[in-house]
């Protein structure tokens, strides 16, 4: 699996669509920032995106900060961060009437709200996605506060599109299933979307997605992702992507500012930071579960990290774990390595065994 599939996969994408509209000229309206969204449409969401999809018309979005996008039929506008905004047809002054978009919202009625002056028509479709910010982080850092897309340039946008707005129908309806169906649809839109934003990034631009995008650092970054646990080193990593260790070194730090083993000890890191915050876990296991076959070499890789051990980063982070199951288990640790941790890989089974029996001849000792 590709690098960006396997953050994808494991981020948990969750989402919906939440408002349409069928505004005629002049019409504008404007969306708070994402956590005043959240408490209404996803209470206790840790990141919360919003995109809207133009269907027909035009429109504008204006950010807080004035910047302004114009939005052509087939746009999808995404706010990876929910800031808040203003989306209006050209020309029209703030303030912006009361449509009642709240109330439909909160009343989750995904019928066409109709307003507005009544001159060009636009309609439009919002939708919402959560995620966990901590582990999207490689993708989230790369993107602007704003950006857009056209879907319309290839049959499977197209696709998305009608596909999507059949079932707002059906929803409206209430035609069983069709809502969870809308939820899927809505994921795979906003992943499109970023497929088609990261495709077209410039040659020359540097970062985690544009390395994604590499062959060779995409096919490294793919491979590190999906085995976290697996004992890398440039030779072996080198020798799957089938290049010089010299020339993977330089290519991956040309892209993402560092060499490839400092990046996995980082990702790993960052990993076992997620567990100890989210999780009632041990120490050794996490260690085990994220590549380390030595909680005392964990623990200093983990000092050097984040300026305190383990331990210490628990209690200074914990949130409450009255309701995680006794393992620890949680929608996080799965997203780990884009895999069911919940079910150990051979080589993690080895190492914990291998980590118990030296605490048992320690114990002894």
């Amino acid at each position: 699996m590709d690098a960006f599939s396997e953050i994808l996969n494991g981020v948990k994408l969750n989402g919906a669509v939440f408002f349409t509209a069928e505004f005629s000229a002049p019409w504008g309206f404007s969306a708070p920032a994402s956590k005043q969204m959240a408490d209404t449409l996803a209470p206790g969401a840790a990141h919360f995106l919003l995109y809207h999809l133009v269907v027909e018309g035009s429109a504008v979005v204006e950010m807080v900060d004035g910047q302004p996008l114009e939005l052509n039929s087939g746009d999808v506008v995404i706010f990876p961060n929910g800031d808040a905004h203003h989306m209006s047809s050209k020309g029209a002054k703030r303030p912006f009437p009361n449509y009642g978009i709240n109330d439909k919202i909160k009343a989750r009625d995904l019928s066409p709200l109709r307003a507005g002056g009544g001159g060009e028509t636009s309609r439009f479709v919002c939708g919402y996605m959560t995620c966990d910010p901590y582990l999207s982080r490689p993708i989230l850092n790369g993107l602007p506060s704003v950006f857009k897309v056209n879907i319309r340039t290839d049959q499977s946008g197209q696709w998305l599109e009608s596909s999507i707005l059949h079932l707002v129908e059906e929803a409206v309806s209430g035609r069983v299933g069709s809502e969870a169906m809308l939820a899927k649809l809505s994921e795979a839109l906003f992943v499109d979307t970023l497929r088609r934003y990261v495709a077209g990034l410039p040659e020359q631009q540097r970062g985690w997605l544009t390395g994604a995008r590499d062959p060779i650092v995409g096919r490294s970054l793919g491979l590190m992702h999906g085995r976290i646990a697996h004992p890398w080193t440039i030779a072996s990593l080198a020798d799957e992507v089938g290049i010089s260790r010299s020339a993977l070194v330089e290519r991956f730090t040309r892209y993402l500012s560092e060499p490839p083993m400092a990046y996995l000890t980082r990702w790993r890191l960052q990993l076992a930071a997620r567990s100890l915050e989210r999780t009632s876990r041990g120490v050794a296991e996490i260690a085990g579960d994220v590549g380390y076959e030595s909680e005392a070499a964990f623990n200093r890789a983990f000092k050097r990290e984040f300026g305190r051990p383990p331990g210490r980063y628990r209690s200074d982070h914990k949130v409450s774990l009255v309701t995680l199951p006794r393992n620890g288990r949680g929608q996080d640790e799965s997203a780990a390595s884009g895999t069911d941790m919940s079910r150990p890989s051979p080589a993690i089974r080895k190492r914990r065994e291998s980590l118990s029996e030296k605490r048992k001849r320690s114990e002894a000792m």
